[in-house]
């Protein structure tokens, strides 16, 4: 199985407008088994993000290195989709072409259109291949970004909170459509989340981080079986602990949704 990612001893820094420097990941160490769902979850600003973006290629880290199946991530590539919190798609092209867009870029759209068609259903959005964004409510755009992720069978995807923007109901389908791609692509999915129900319920392990610079508070791994229950005994008991791990422990902290 491919997937394996090893972060080691990763740092990175920004430079403000005025010259000061902030330092955003400091000695990060993670090890990601091939296959698995991963959760980051930590403060708002700590990092989670810019360790997503440099596991991505994107903006490569200052010191360390971050390995893909033994091979230094040094820029993007076909190999680690992403899909962020907005769906982020071009407005002036349909569904299809949105989806596809990349597989034309790297000019192999010819011998890969099936699986353009085979995404759309596995998203549930066959019928709308030929509708626009505007056209579409934001869920079924999440689906078509996810869709676009993945065409390009990616070894590992990549997730920044894409269910952020959704209500309530649309996301509870949502994760469930995502627990669902990811057993059937058998790919290693690392996601940013704010949401510890959202954590606990798609992911094998919680890693949750430090407030900035971050670094790895601890690994939770989720000894739950799949299908969960959000209001399973042992399911509450994971949220208290991480919970208490991220300093909340004890404030009145709502769940964004009941069952």
């Amino acid at each position: 199985m491919v997937g394996e990612i090893v972060i080691d001893h990763v740092s990175k820094s920004f430079t403000n407008p005025d010259g000061s420097e902030v330092k955003a990941l400091n000695n990060v160490n993670l090890k990601v088994k091939p296959g698995s769902f991963i959760s980051l979850i930590g403060p708002s600003g700590c990092g989670k993000t810019t360790l997503l973006r440099a596991i991505s290629g994107l903006n490569l880290q200052d010191t360390g290195v971050i390995l893909l199946d033994g091979e230094e991530i040094k820029k993007p590539g076909h190999d680690r989709g992403f899909a962020f919190q907005q769906a982020n798609l071009y407005p002036w092209l349909t569904i299809e072409k949105n989806i596809s867009f990349g597989l034309k870029a790297r000019g192999i759209y010819k011998e890969k259109k099936q699986d353009v068609k085979e995404y759309i259903e596995m998203v549930g959005l066959k019928g709308f291949e030929n509708s626009y964004p505007h056209q579409l409510s934001g869920g079924m755009n999440q689906r078509a970004s996810l869709a676009r992720a993945l065409v390009g069978h990616p070894k590992v995807l990549l997730l920044d909170e894409p269910l952020g923007a959704l209500d309530a109901f649309t996301r509870m389908n949502m994760q469930d459509e995502i627990l669902s791609i990811w057993k059937e692509q058998k790919i290693t999915i690392i996601m940013v989340t704010h949401d510890v129900d959202e954590a606990i319920y798609l992911s094998d392990q919680v890693v949750i981080m430090t407030p900035r610079p971050a670094k790895i508070e601890k690994v939770i791994d989720i000894e739950l079986a799949r299908p969960r229950a959000r209001g399973n005994e042992d399911f509450l008991k994971y949220r208290t602990q991480i919970l208490k791990i991220l300093n909340y422990a004890g404030e009145n902290v709502e769940p964004e949704y009941y069952l």
